[in-house]
């Protein structure tokens, strides 16, 4: 802890090594969108139950509303700007959840959103299930898997049907060739 009341932390974010003064009552998600600029992470709720601040915290899906920025602390954060793009040069791990930019041309295609809020979250969480899932994946453990994450305007058929899609798609073409 510094003399101001902060404390210092290192944290891996998006594959790159990055350090903060953070107050200690500072959320992971304030960390995210005030100090690192990364605002696909959502603010919506703050009691984790929206599921927009969804973030992968060292491998794992966290409600980064509901963590302190300290607890962060030498880990691995991947937020949906990393995870959507291009690796940059001076990434330091492999980008996690491969599938993601094709589950968010899905998104579009299907029209899975409209106002976009909830739509980082929506693509980790889809992103993992459909991973998880390999080839069992049915509308049923989409829906199961997706219902910490609230949408408020598109009634989550498109969402369903994207991830439905694109993961059996994978599984029944998994060298990835586009059909005919």
């Amino acid at each position: 802890m510094s003399g101001t009341g902060t404390h210092q932390l290192s944290i891996s974010i998006n594959g790159r090594h990055e350090n903060f003064d953070v107050e200690p009552r500072s959320t992971l998600a304030e960390l995210l969108r005030e100090q690192a600029g990364l605002t696909g992470t959502k603010i919506g709720c703050e009691q984790g139950s929206c599921g927009a601040c969804t973030i992968l915290f060292d491998g794992e899906q966290v409600r980064s509303c509901l963590m302190f920025a300290v607890q962060a602390a030498d880990s691995e954060v991947w937020t949906i700007e990393g995870l959507a793009s291009p690796p940059p040069e001076n990434q330091t791990s492999p980008t996690p959840l491969a599938g993601l930019p094709e589950l968010a041309e899905a998104f579009k295609r299907n029209h899975a959103l409209q106002c976009g809020f909830c739509t980082p979250g929506m693509l980790i969480a889809g992103t993992l299930i459909g991973e998880a899932c390999g080839g069992a994946i049915n509308e049923e453990r989409v829906k199961e898997g997706l219902s910490g994450n609230i949408c408020r305007c598109t009634g989550y058929q498109g969402i369903v049907q994207s991830v439905v899609e694109v993961f059996e798609l994978k599984t029944s073409n998994p060298a990835g060739e586009k059909p005919q």
